[in-house]
């Protein structure tokens, strides 16, 4: 789970930490049905804090599992960037990103369920990966990579193609997922204009250990 600077006392300490600990029980709860109809009281339990410490904390059950969402996406964000650190074709940036969601399936699950079931009102968001994204498609553009010309209209593809393939990751666990991934980020690739020879290469690259 993402973390930020350590609270300076200890009164801050444990303020921040039933905070995280809210976050953790809603990320959990979004990872096992994407439902958020579970009651504050439900929540406050699975987080092992009392009822009146939710509201100093969120004003809503919304916020909360907006919160919650936005943490797992800046720690699949993190994940990226520890990951692909040293790689400077953002054609493999695309692909290895998707190969590696396809693998975190297994080695993060919850993080990746969280995504698979609230991702899709997140492409945009001005943290986790979209701005990642943004970043490595406008350099793909004004490097001639890539050959599309809005990269806004290219996040909207690749975010709605990597939910996809998190649902078929899931939904089909006896399908090889490496090779599932290499398919489609191929495919991805050359729609950003990435000919088809390169696409299948780059698509095929070997990947960084997860462990």
């Amino acid at each position: 789970m993402s973390t930020s600077a350590a609270p300076s006392n200890r009164f801050e300490r444990r303020r921040a930490e039933t905070r995280r600990a809210l976050v953790r029980a809603a990320r959990q709860i979004l990872a096992e049905t994407g439902d958020t109809s579970a009651s504050i009281q439900a929540i406050a339990e699975r987080a092992d804090v009392g009822f009146g410490s939710f509201y100093n904390h969120f004003e809503s059950k919304t916020e909360l599992f907006d919160a919650a969402v936005l943490d797992a996406l800046e720690e699949l964000g993190q994940a990226f960037d520890d990951h692909l650190t040293g790689i400077d074709d953002p054609a493999e940036l695309v692909a290895a990103g998707f190969r590696l969601s396809a693998r975190l399936a297994d080695s993060r699950p919850e993080l990746m369920q969280v995504l698979r079931h609230r991702g899709l009102g997140h492409i945009h968001s001005g943290s986790g990966l979209a701005p990642r994204a943004i970043r490595d498609l406008e350099v793909g553009i004004a490097s001639r990579r890539f050959t599309v010309a809005d990269p806004t209209v290219a996040l909207t593809a690749l975010g709605g193609c990597l939910l996809a393939l998190l649902e078929l990751r899931f939904a089909r666990p006896d399908l090889d997922g490496d090779e599932a991934a290499s398919n489609l980020a191929e495919m991805l690739l050359r729609m950003l204009g990435v000919p088809s020879e390169d696409a299948r290469d780059v698509a095929r690259r070997p990947l960084p250990d997860l462990d």
